[in-house]
């Protein structure tokens, strides 16, 4: 018990600080006597014996509490580390504000796509990223608002939709059972889909070339596109592509529809007549 004693760090460290206490003074000591002797002064000398002893008292102390500063700094890693662990996520999200901070993949007021969500961006902190949920087949605020951890910016795709936010390429099908030749009805139908698009026509064609210059890639349009297919199923399938202005794309896609039954009604009893036995007979 007393040997622990004796050997206890505190004591040791008194003891260290006592024996360099002496030692200094015993230097201050020889160092005056020797100045007053040789007539000469020599305090660097004393000075320079007082850093050494500093120095190695330093190490002593280091080499004595040696098994305690490591268990200090095991415990403060420790508990970094649990700190770290619990305050991920918020970490997580710090470094994914300076990655939108230092790409730039949007700004406020842009439409963009984040994993499924669609909406516009409307504020971005250190945290969160706030969009107002947008409904991309009618092109209008669902009234949701959808905040996004910045952390999962970093693993989702990022889609910039700002070029649909003024024109947009709408696509819709309309698809029929009954069957017979609907071709006949495909030039009127095309004309009267550049009729609906020839307000602003102009426009679409300016818009669609800096969008192609901006992404330096070829787009559809803006001249509207139809094709008749066939769905799995079979069954008779017409698809349009239009290069439209965003907020009037559900309109002209009504009218179309509209038009294309009462082409697609009136071809089809045209062609019920023509091929009746009555028909034939007369």
């Amino acid at each position: 018990m007393s040997k622990d004693i004796l050997l206890h760090p505190v004591l040791i460290s008194l003891a260290i600080f006592v024996i360099a206490f002496c030692l200094k003074v015993l230097v201050d000591k020889l160092a005056r006597h020797r100045a007053e002797k040789k007539q000469r002064d020599i305090r660097y000398i004393s000075h320079n014996i007082k850093h050494f002893i500093n120095l190695v008292v330093v190490l002593l102390l280091l080499f004595v509490w040696s098994t305690e500063i490591q268990n200090f700094a095991l415990s403060v890693a420790a508990f970094a580390v649990a700190i770290v662990f619990a305050t991920r996520e918020f970490i997580q999200c710090i470094i994914g504000f300076f990655y939108l901070v230092t790409t730039r993949p949007f700004r406020v007021g842009d439409w963009v796509q984040v994993g499924e969500y669609y909406g516009e961006i409307a504020e971005t902190d250190w945290i969160k990223t706030t969009m107002h949920e947008i409904d991309m087949h009618s092109y209008q605020f669902s009234r949701k608002t959808i905040y996004i951890p910045n952390n999962k910016l970093i693993t989702s795709p990022i889609k910039n939709l700002n070029f649909v936010k003024r024109f947009t390429t709408h696509h819709f099908a309309i698809v029929r059972k009954e069957s017979f030749n609907p071709y006949p009805i495909y030039a009127t139908l095309l004309d009267k889909a550049k009729h609906y698009c020839e307000d602003f026509h102009d426009v679409a064609s300016r818009y669609n070339a800096i969008i192609e210059r901006k992404l330096d890639a070829k787009i559809s349009g803006p001249a509207p596109e139809i094709h008749f297919s066939t769905t799995e199923l079979g069954e008779f399938k017409a698809s349009f592509t239009l290069f439209c202005p965003t907020d009037q794309a559900l309109e002209i896609e009504h009218k179309l529809t509209e038009y294309f039954m009462a082409l697609w009604y009136s071809e089809a009893a045209k062609q019920e007549s023509n091929n009746s036995p009555y028909s034939k007979t007369t």
